[in-house]
């Protein structure tokens, strides 16, 4: 059974995409110990405590320094003995220290078709306007594992989203969610969750499903 912590900071919607999928058997082999958001009002919170999943906030308010709520954060983690973190709209830098004891173990959701729209300074909202201001046709979500980079770790899955005509970033952003993010998030901690997912000179590759 894989273990896992979910990492949010906001609404959640990718972690009830989660939970709603390990509850229809679209995720198999896989339970949420955890979720952690570095943001108390988050609603996310609420969503795992409605579904009697353990829920913490971590805040890097609550310390003097970074490097003081990136270790007390990494030492939290670990109590919970997970085998995959999941960032599902969290919106903190994820330490060197925390990726390097975590290697291809940490997985996040980009909504974009990487290496469009990606790296610093695109997030959230800003992808789908970037996205719209450049007029592409295509867009989509990438789930990745995370490396030292922005967004550059071994891509998992890909799903195409298409622009329309008259899309506004907000339009876009849900489409994606919707149709892409909510969709393959759930298919890769399944794919992990039942050992087909593995990392060779950082490429994934997906292997078949074992014959029983």
């Amino acid at each position: 059974m894989l273990k896992v912590a979910v990492l949010v900071s906001g609404g959640g919607t990718n972690l009830q995409a989660i939970i709603d999928a390990m509850d229809n058997g679209t995720i198999t082999n896989a339970k949420i110990e955890v979720v952690i958001s570095n943001n108390p009002n988050a609603y996310a919170l609420e969503r795992a405590k409605k579904h009697n999943i353990k829920a913490l906030c971590i805040s890097p308010k609550s310390y003097e320094n970074r490097a003081a709520f990136n270790a007390d954060f990494l030492e939290k983690l670990n109590e919970y003995k997970v085998d995959l973190v999941v960032l599902a709209g969290f919106l903190v830098v994820i330490p060197p220290e925390m990726i390097a004891q975590y290697r291809n173990r940490i997985i996040n959701i980009h909504p974009s078709l990487i290496p469009s729209f990606c790296g610093t300074g695109f997030y959230g909202l800003k992808v789908h306007e970037g996205a719209l201001s450049r007029g592409v046709k295509v867009t989509g979500a990438t789930v990745h594992f995370v490396d030292e980079g922005t967004d550059t770790g071994p891509i998992i899955l890909q799903k195409a989203v298409a622009v329309e005509e008259d899309d506004t970033p907000e339009i876009l952003q849900r489409r994606v969610m919707e149709q892409a993010e909510w969709k393959i998030m759930p298919q890769a901690i399944d794919l992990i969750a039942n050992g087909r997912v593995k990392v060779e000179d950082g490429k994934v590759k997906i292997l078949p499903k074992a014959d029983h």
